[in-house]
Formats: structure tokens, sequence, C-alpha cells
């Protein structure tokens, strides 16, 4: 074969090139690449997001152990981010933990009903006072007790008056002259008829000759004597009462409107009620007014029912419990109405937690909202909420704490941060644990804010310890009103540090205790109640030590069938709230608060 050699140099040197081309081109940038998937690669993983399963608060930079529960943790799906970031997230597991149930805001009509108690009282406009027209001595009574009847024009007493048989001899000196002096006649007359003698009186003393020695008092009016002010033989004056006459065909019913509930009761009301004296009836009657001033010492207004009184059965005295279905207003057909349970407050702010659904799971967002007036067991909501927004209901105390452990937003810090209790390592995050019932019950040191906060709470529960030492129900509401209305008042935020979580346990727990207080209607349900809400106040009592003075706990072991109970008392003598007059005496000092 004649190649020569010039040709086969010319295609080894074109071969070389079309292969170095052709790997350049196909391989040319592979370095390049490589060092760049490396580095996207090495971004990925440092901006990987670790969390827990079970606690998805629990946020780390990178992996290891949950420090809650100890689970590993797990990357969160970058694909499905939170919604909202400043949400804080809770799988179905945690918040079946932590007793987390939900609803549906919706709107309805304010309509609250109010429980009252009042008493029967006469109508001041029908009570009299009988009094006597001539002064003199009681000679005789016809009426000798209180509660009799008198009829209007009857006799009902009888008086000796040496100015009135003087008069009379007047009179009969101006008979003998009455033509020649009428006017001295007619002045005799009159000075009788000033004593409320009538012209046929007079008359038939003419008639007689003689003067009347005992002379009759004519009741007024017709009533049942509520007073009788003289005894036989009483020397009396001239416009001196002698009877209190009251007519009891129409009575008032005197209400108690607490200053609570003032906004809700007007005239013109329909409130029926019921009388212990006459089970199985019912009653009904119209506001038809409302005291303008609050009585300073009870914080209520009297609001009256005039009620006709046949047959006279409503009786003076007799206690009434009542019932009011008040309207706040005809314009509020359509208010949004939450649950209490839903609201947590700080004294200064009222917020809610709402649910949010994403594709990574639940949430709950904090939210401000202001309270408008109390239904009872719920809040009319003025702002913040839109009804078919879901809200938790129950277990919000659980979430919160779950908020400020992740650092969003939450009760006591509105715009989030970072978690101040433990320490980080490396990224992860360390949460100190909720602290046990021993440790909350250690002494803590608080402020002088939160002792002077404390004090007037202490001594509303001792009202209302005193009231069922006395078997007084009554009392014992009034004074959980006081007590309820002074935990409300409360800023917790002057409760800082360890004493904050105590006071946030102790005082939910008091509250639940005595949240349906209004509506117990025996001393057994109060006392029951009493002695959950005593658990809590001696676990503040021992805590936080709010009094100068030595706190005595007592205990007595035959409470709850004979599994015991607590309560407390500034006094070392011993007096029994859950027994009452049963047995005062019963149960002994287990410990002493200094």
């Amino acid at each position: 074969m004649n190649i020569s050699i010039k040709t086969l140099i010319t295609v080894a040197l074109a071969t070389l090139v079309g292969g170095l081309l052709l790997g350049w081109l196909f391989f040319g940038g592979s370095e390049n690449g490589t060092k760049e998937e490396h580095n996207h690669a090495t971004g990925i993983a440092s901006e990987t997001t670790w969390t827990c399963s079970m606690h998805p608060q629990i946020r780390s930079d990178e992996p290891g152990s949950c420090p809650i529960c100890g689970m590993d943790l797990v990357p969160v799906d970058q694909d499905q981010g939170e919604v909202n970031a400043m949400a804080v997230s809770m799988s179905p597991t945690a918040m079946q933990l932590a007793n987390i149930s939900t609803e549906v805001v919706g709107k309805m009509r304010p309509i609250k009903s109010l429980r009252l108690n009042g008493k029967v009282q006469e109508d001041e406009r029908l009570v009299y006072s009988q009094s006597s027209h001539i002064q003199g001595r009681i000679e005789k009574l016809n009426v000798n007790f209180t509660g009799e009847y008198v009829r209007k024009g009857r006799p009902i007493a009888y008086i000796y008056s040496p100015d009135l048989v003087t008069a009379q001899e007047e009179l009969f000196e101006a008979v003998k002259i009455k033509d020649s002096q009428p006017a001295l006649y007619q002045a005799a007359r009159g000075k009788l008829k000033n004593w409320k003698l009538t012209d046929r009186q007079i008359d038939d003393i003419i008639s007689s000759g003689k003067p009347i020695d005992e002379f009759p008092i004519n009741a007024d009016i017709s009533g049942y004597v509520t007073q009788k002010k003289v005894n036989l033989g009483d020397y009396i004056n001239k416009g001196q009462s002698i009877y209190e006459i009251a007519n009891l065909s129409k009575v008032w019913v005197l209400f108690d409107i607490y200053e609570s509930d003032m906004a809700w009761a007007k005239k013109g009301d329909l409130v029926t009620f019921t009388i212990a004296s006459l089970p199985g009836e019912e009653f009904e009657g119209q506001i038809t007014y409302i005291d303008p001033v609050i009585n300073p010492r009870t914080r209520v207004a009297k609001a009256r029912l005039e009620v006709n009184n046949k047959g006279l059965r409503l009786k003076p005295e007799m206690f009434v419990s009542g019932t009011l279905e008040a309207q706040l207003s005809s314009g509020s057909s359509d208010a949004v109405i939450i649950p209490k349970t839903a609201v947590m407050w700080t004294g200064k702010r009222s917020v809610v937690y709402v649910k949010e659904t994403t594709g990574n799971g639940i949430s709950f967002l904090m939210r401000e909202v202001k309270l408008g007036s109390t239904l009872g067991t719920s809040y009319i909501i003025e702002e913040g909420l839109e009804q078919g927004e879901e809200i938790a209901v129950n277990g919000t105390f659980s979430i919160d704490a779950a908020a400020q452990l992740a650092g969003k937003p939450s009760m006591m810090s509105p715009e989030g941060g970072p978690v101040m209790t433990g320490h980080n390592h490396g990224g992860s995050t360390t949460i100190a644990s909720k602290p046990s019932i021993q440790e909350q019950n250690k002494k803590v040191n608080v402020n002088t804010k939160a002792k002077e906060a404390l004090k007037p709470l202490l001594m509303d529960y001792l009202k209302i310890k005193d009231a069922l030492v006395n078997d007084d129900l009554e009392g014992a509401k009034k004074a959980t009103t006081l007590f309820q209305d002074g935990l409300g008042k409360i800023n917790m935020s002057v409760f800082t540090g360890q004493s904050h979580q105590i006071w946030m346990d102790y005082s939910s727990e008091a509250k639940e205790a005595m949240q349906h207080a209004a509506h117990f209607q025996n001393l057994g349900e109060m006392r029951k109640a009493f002695q959950l809400l005593s658990n809590s106040m001696i676990g503040l009592a021992k805590s936080f030590v709010p009094l100068e003075k030595d706190i005595y706990v007592q205990h007595c072991p035959m409470v709850d069938n004979n599994k015991g109970a607590d309560w407390l008392s500034l006094s070392d003598e011993i007096q029994n709230p859950y027994f009452g007059a049963d047995m005062p005496t019963c149960g002994e000092i287990t410990e002493t608060i200094k």
C-alpha cells in the first residue's frame, strides 16, 4: 500500500484533535459542576431544621434528642413549612395529651340568664303611721298585737284627755249663748274639729249634755298592724304614732343586682321567681324601678317588682329566687360569643389561640381580642375574632406554655423571642421542665407587689370559709364573687421567674374550682368546690407567704368519705367549714406557715 508518511501523520493529528474536542465538550465543565453540586448540598445541610415528632415546638439547627421526651429529632419537611412562623405547632398526640379541644366561632343572640336573689317587702306607699289626734292617756287598746287586721273607720284605741273634756264643757256653755254669740259657738265647734271630731260626733255630744271621758281613735286606713308602739296606760302627745299599718294587697319584691350585671337589667324586663315556702309555684313581674345608687358595702343595687298579693300569700321578708333572661341591647342580635375557658388574660390584655390547619399539620396562633359583656360562662367578643374561625377552648395554658418554650408570641411575651431558660449547646435547645408540686410548695421569694396583690385574695378566701362555718350559702356565694373579681384583677406580670409558673398553675386551679359557684344550689356543692379551692390557696400560701402573721393549715379527716380535707385559717381555733354547725370543732392543725 502506497500511503505516504505525511498522510499518516496528518490523519493521526486530526484524530487526536477530534478526541480532545469531544472530551472537552462532554467533560470540560465537570470539575466546576461537581464543586457547585457539593456547595449546594452543603448549603441545604446547613439550613436543615430538626424537630421532635411528639413536640413540634422544639426547633434545632442540628440533629440530636428532644429535651422533653428524649426521642431523636427528625428534619422538618422544607416543602411544607409552617404557613405562619409565629404559630406553635401541635401534633394530634400532643393535643390529646394536653386535653386540647377546639370550637368554631359562631354568632348568636347575646342573652344572659341572671340568677337573682331577693326578698318580699311592703309597698312603702301603702304603709301608714296611725297617730293620735288627741293628747292624753291610753285607756283602752282594741288592737293588742302585731299582725292584727284593722278596718278603716273602726276604733282602735280609746284615750282620756283632760283638754278634750274642757273643750266639751266650753261647747256646752257656747250652746247656751249661740243665738247671741254665734261666733263663739262656731269657735267651740271648730276647736273640737281640730281633734278630728266629725259634725255628727259633736252633735251627739251636744245632745247627750255631758262630756265624753274616753274618746275613740279611729283607723285611717285598712291593713295589718306591722308595729305596735304604745301600751295600755301610756301618755301620748298629739300627733304621736301609736301603730304602723300596712296594706299588703300589693307588695314589692326587691332583687339584688350586682355591679357587674347592671348592664343587663333595665326597667320593663320580665322576671320569673319562686319562693321556697310555696313549692311548685312560679310567679312573675316586671321591673318597675332600679336604684340609681349602688350600696357601697354590698356593691349591689335593688331592682323592684310590684306584685299583686291576692290572698296575701306573699309575706314580707320571704326569700325569693328569680331568673331574668336579659338581652344586652336590641342591636346585638349577631354577636360573636366564645366560652370563658378560651380566654387568657394578664389584667391588661385578653388573648385566645386560633387554630390553623396546613399541609404540615395543626398549629395555633395567639391573637389579642377585646372582650365585651360576660354571659355567665361566655364572653361577647367586640374585636379580634370573626365567625367561622376555630379556637382552642380547653388546654389553652398548655398551648401558651408550648409557645413560650418555642419563643413564639405568648400571653406574657406578645412579641415572642428566644427561650431564656436552659442552655444552648451547638444550636440545640434545652428547655426547663415545669416544677413539681413539691418544688412549688417550697417558699419562693417574690416582690412586694406580688405579696400585696395576694393579701386581699386570701382575705376573700377566708370570707368564704367563714360563711361555710356558719352554714351560710348566700354569704359564701357573695364572698366567692368577691374572690373571683379579685382574682381577675391581679396583674400576673408581678410574678416573675420561678414564681410566674407557680402562680399560673395555682390561680388557674382556683379559677376552675369556683367558676360555677353562682349556680350552686346547696352547701354540699359549695363545700366540694371549696375543698379544691383550699388546695390551691394552701399551695399559694406555702410558696409566697403573703402575710406577716402566722397562717394555719387545718385538716379534718372525716371529709369526703373519710378521705380528709384541708383549709387555711388565721386562728389556731378549729372552725370546720366542711361540717359547719354539725361538727364545728372537728379537725386539727397540721402545719403553720410562718
